[in-house]
């Protein structure tokens, strides 16, 4: 009997990535892991390169969420150049940013972890996908999803330029003010986005939660995750996307920490692992115990789930209804890791509704939208922070005194959660590989245990500056290790 199980490639996800399933002589899962086997090193080629570059060459770090590498990027820029963009730049920014909220979660939810729900774990690969659920929810929403989400992607073109790497934000605010015509279209449109995101919430609780097969594996102890949770919220505590205080909560739910993006790196450190390109992190004040869950562990997770775990409140009336649902349901913290995709419809529709509530102040429509920043006076240094769809993405720039960037690290939302995915995909494994014997269907619902968090390896494949960490394992023809290679990330003094 194989003593290995490997899923490779994992699919629907941005990046690369492989589960590798360890087996004992009874053929039970003893150990599972995901690998991410790429590397990207953003941070490393960036050194050199001139810092106001940063926010179109981040941009392209991933396919998926550029629009807040863009942002975390000109925050970090903001704060390096020690400007306050103007309250019109703000409000753009923030319009912008929860229109691709809104249609980055819908891209998740109906073309890459949703499929699951939709058509359910047990379909034939071929229709786990958008056109296997076309096929099930109908032509009528099939074509409402495909065109909402484009109305909402070329709004966010007419606004930055172009719809995947955008080019407005600069050090200081906006390369241009909107045009009239654009507030016209984002005023015309918002209300089919709210709709839209009301519609495919009902179609979520019909499809899972009225699902007794559905509600089970999101109680099941298999699909839990008991992390601590962090997320940036405003002044009132209620959830911010462009936030200005991050907050940390104890798997209990009482407050652990609450900091200014810059102090990050007082609360929170990263560490490699030799099997990994993935850096992980974890909280400072409970050190590293391993991918181990409960109060006394290191771990936290990021994201929508954990979001709403950390708010007081949504930013929006109907979100908050839709949050104290997801809470009711599911108790308080939520730590049921299926439920990511409940609370990412429930991010969906705050956006849509503050485009909806944004699209009649007129700061959209200022001509002041930008501060220009002075000459640096030296070597400066600059932290800037989003919540990226997949959770808390970090920014830190730090430059000598022409602009040249000395230093870049970025702490992303898959770094964020690297740990505590190998937590839920060990758990799974446990639980669902008996006997040595699995199908497809197993093997989908493992993957579903790290698709719910979204996961973007490609973002989370960086390496700590100097050697890449490295294992080579050398086998002869019977599948025997002759040699084991290894090349580590040197201790920092």
């Amino acid at each position: 009997m194989s003593r290995r199980i490997t899923i490779d490639p994992i699919t629907r996800l941005e990046g690369h990535g492989k589960v590798e399933i360890l087996l004992d002589e009874e053929g039970n899962a003893s150990h599972a892991y995901l690998q991410v086997p790429e590397l990207r090193g953003f941070e490393r080629f960036c050194v050199g390169r001139a810092a106001e570059e940063m926010p179109q060459l981040t941009a392209h770090v991933c396919g998926v969420c550029p629009a807040a590498h863009h942002l975390a990027s000109v925050r970090a820029l903001d704060a390096l150049y020690g400007v306050t963009p103007p309250p019109a730049a703000r409000a753009i920014q923030a319009v912008y940013y929860d229109l691709f909220l809104f249609e980055d979660h819908l891209l998740h939810y109906w073309y890459m972890g949703g499929p699951d729900l939709v058509v359910g774990p047990g379909a034939p690969a071929p229709l786990r996908n958008i056109l296997g659920v076309i096929a099930r929810v109908g032509e009528s929403l099939g074509r409402r999803i495909l065109a909402v989400r484009k109305e909402a992607r070329d709004l966010m073109a007419a606004i930055a330029g172009r719809t995947v790497h955008p080019v407005f934000a600069l050090p200081g605010g906006c390369a241009r003010p909107l045009a009239p015509e654009t507030v016209d279209r984002l005023r015309e449109a918002a209300p089919r986005l709210v709709r839209f995101a009301l519609d495919t919430l009902e179609a979520f609780r019909a499809a899972v939660l009225e699902n007794r097969e559905y509600a089970a594996a999101v109680e099941s102890e298999i699909f839990r995750v008991r992390a601590h949770a962090m997320g940036l919220v405003d002044g009132a505590g209620r959830l911010a996307f462009l936030g200005d205080t991050l907050r940390v909560i104890e798997p209990d739910g009482a407050e652990l920490a609450r900091f200014a993006p810059a102090d990050w790196a007082a609360h929170l450190a990263e560490r490699t692992e030799p099997w990994s390109y993935a850096k992980f992190t974890f909280l400072t004040a409970r050190g590293w115990q391993g991918f181990t869950e409960g109060p006394e562990s290191g771990l936290y997770r990021v994201g929508p789930l954990a979001r709403l775990n950390v708010a007081t409140a949504m930013a929006t009336p109907l979100a908050e209804a839709e949050r104290q649902r997801l809470l009711d349901a599911l108790g308080w913290p939520a730590h049921q890791t299926l439920a990511f995709h409940w609370a990412r419809l429930v991010e969906a529709l705050q956006a849509a509704e503050a485009v909806a509530a944004a699209v009649d102040d007129p700061l959209l429509l200022s001509r002041d939208v930008r501060a220009v920043p002075a000459p640096l006076a030296g070597p400066a240094s600059g932290v800037g922070v989003v919540e990226a769809p997949r959770g808390t993405l970090i920014h830190q720039y730090a430059v000598d005194g022409d602009g040249i960037l000395t230093a870049v690290n970025l702490i992303v939302a898959s770094q964020h959660n690297a740990a505590p995915v190998q937590v839920s995909i060990r758990k799974a494994a446990r639980g669902l590989v008996r006997g040595g014997r699995v199908d497809d269907r197993i093997l989908n619902l493992l993957e579903m245990a790290f698709r719910a968090y979204d996961p973007c390896n490609a973002c989370a494949s960086h390496a700590l500056p100097g050697e890449l960490p490295l294992v080579v394992t050398v086998r002869d023809a019977a599948g025997e290790t002759v040699q084991v290679l290894r090349r580590r990330v040197p201790e920092e003094p």
